[in-house]
């Protein structure tokens, strides 16, 4: 069994729309007192305060907890856990006696280091493309490679790089020049140190959370999200583009596979490498001739698959989140709305590429099937303008995702900023 929490204060770390749809899930809890927003952005102050805090700035976020009597901090970006938040939290006299939801650093490295989650999905068995993993100083012995496997190709910046350092390669030329930028151009930073090729897999996508508590896990409805910018997946890679849950090909007998080839699998290695898992995880999965294979993980919710997913459990996910902080989750199924959810993004002109900010937003309005997640907003003196990539999120909802759909497109129509573009096909390919 699971404790018996009292009311409490929360704060959420991040500004995009995955962390809106975090605070709007943990202000509807019986159990939220407040909620704050660190940094946040133009739209989730209607559901909790934003509080002018660099999620990096450990220190900082300590002051704030300490001073708020914050009982749990759930982390939504990636870059804090990579860089040790929790493990700060639980050494820290300001923190130590405060939930914090997400893995450790050591755990984290399943997203911050591509090479990293390889190694590990080889010497657990998870299946997984073929691949192999070189330096910035083996350019050459790189290009090589390239040319003797042929495309297409996949290549991976090994670190962070904002869901943008995946380059998928059909032509050799195309590959050698990703190569290039990655490895000698450093086009994503200190994350193409190291760079990834491995096989292309050719399949159906789908993504899989899971909320750990270090030995229990229970798993959230599935989603599928479009990552290029161009319609029919054409194009540069984006954070996403939207999201639609549940997958319809996502049965029972496909969910048996992933959970005794991948999930289980996975647990188990975590346990048998020393390595606590608390928080979400994200299986990036492919499916091919009916078996699925790990194309990645991440250590926190995907975005848009958040602003799909967390809307359909009608579970009350606030002390699911603070038990598995604690590792106390237990044993328990989570309660899914039949309506399916999809979600569509509006981005800025140029995206993902460079772009213009500061573009006036008008034409959102409250509509009774749907919901607006903020993601590259901020408030201008009294006005709503963007200040990202991705600006918006529009998830609707209807026993048939075509409804549904219709509903995010037509909210989409409706509301308006100079640059706004989205993709017209979310869930072309499955429904």
């Amino acid at each position: 069994m699971r404790p018996i929490f009292e009311s409490m204060k929360v704060l959420v770390l991040g500004s995009g729309g995955r962390e809106h749809a975090l605070a709007h899930t943990v202000n509807k809890s019986s159990l939220c007192d407040k909620v704050f927003i660190a940094p946040g952005n133009g739209g989730t102050s209607q559901v909790g305060e934003n509080v002018s805090l660099n999620p990096m700035d450990f220190d900082e976020v300590a002051d704030f907890v300490q001073s708020q009597n914050i009982e749990l901090v759930i982390v939504g970006p990636e870059d804090p856990l990579v860089s040790g938040i929790v493990d700060f939290f639980e050494l820290d006299s300001r923190t130590k006696n405060t939930a914090i939801f997400g893995p450790r650093k050591a755990a984290a490295m399943l997203e911050g280091s591509k090479a990293f989650a390889k190694e590990f999905m080889v010497k657990h068995n998870i299946p997984t493309a073929a691949y192999k993993e070189f330096s910035d100083a083996e350019f050459d012995v790189a290009k090589a490679y390239i040319e003797e496997k042929g495309t297409p190709i996949v290549l991976k910046a090994d670190g962070l790089a904002a869901g943008k350092g995946v380059r998928v390669c059909f032509e050799l030329d195309e590959a050698k020049t990703a190569l290039a930028d990655i490895l000698l151009d450093k086009k994503y930073g200190q994350a193409g140190a190291r760079v990834v090729i491995e096989q292309f897999l050719d399949g159906v996508e789908l993504s899989v959370f899971a909320i750990c508590d270090g030995k229990n896990y229970v798993l959230l409805p599935t989603a599928k999200d479009y990552k290029r910018i161009g319609e029919g997946d054409t194009g540069l890679n984006t954070g996403g583009m939207g999201a639609i849950s549940p997958v319809p090909f996502a049965n029972e007998a496909v969910m048996n596979k992933v959970r005794s080839q991948v999930v289980d699998r996975t647990m188990a290695g975590l346990k048998a490498d020393g390595l606590e898992y608390r928080g979400f995880l994200y299986f990036g999965l492919i499916m091919v001739d009916g078996e699925p294979y790990v194309i990645e993980y991440n250590c926190r919710m995907g975005d848009p698959e958040t602003e799909a997913v967390l809307p359909r459990v009608s579970t009350d996910l606030l002390p699911v989140f603070k038990s598995a902080a604690e590792g106390a989750l237990g044993t328990l199924s989570l309660e899914v709305i039949g309506e399916s959810a999809t979600t569509v993004i509006l981005v800025s002109g140029g995206y993902p590429e460079s772009y213009e900010k500061g573009k006036t937003i008008g034409g959102i309005s409250a509509e009774p099937e749907s919901l607006v997640f903020h993601a590259g907003t901020k408030d201008a003196n009294g006005e709503l303008v963007t200040s990202g990539g991705r600006v918006l999120a529009l998830t609707s909802f209807h026993v048939d995702p075509k409804k549904a759909l219709e509903q995010s497109y037509k909210l989409a129509e409706q509301i308006e900023f100079d640059g706004k573009y989205f993709r017209k096909d979310i869930g072309f390919d499955i429904l």
